[in-house]
């Protein structure tokens, strides 16, 4: 997407919605900036961390998928234990 932005008095521009959307940006997230000659990259920073928002909901991603088997009987063992105590 190639678009152009205005720098108001402060120096604040915004990013166009679809640019946001695009990136999965939401308000808080950081930016990485790099200056380079006559040219300005901004990328989104991630962390290394598995753990990220997507949506508004705080995901944890393990890089290999869980089977539902495998999270049926983890829930099934935290609600035993929660009817035992």
């Amino acid at each position: 997407m190639e678009t152009t932005i205005t720098m108001d008095k402060a120096g604040r521009m915004v990013l166009p919605k679809k640019v946001r959307d695009e990136l999965r940006l939401e308000p808080g997230d950081s930016l990485d900036l790099l200056s380079d000659g006559g040219q300005i990259t901004l990328r989104p920073s991630r962390s290394t961390t598995r753990l990220r928002k997507n949506r508004g909901v705080w995901v944890f991603s393990s890089g290999t998928p869980i089977r539902a088997v495998e999270t049926d009987r983890v829930l099934d063992d935290i609600r035993q234990g929660r009817r035992s105590e």
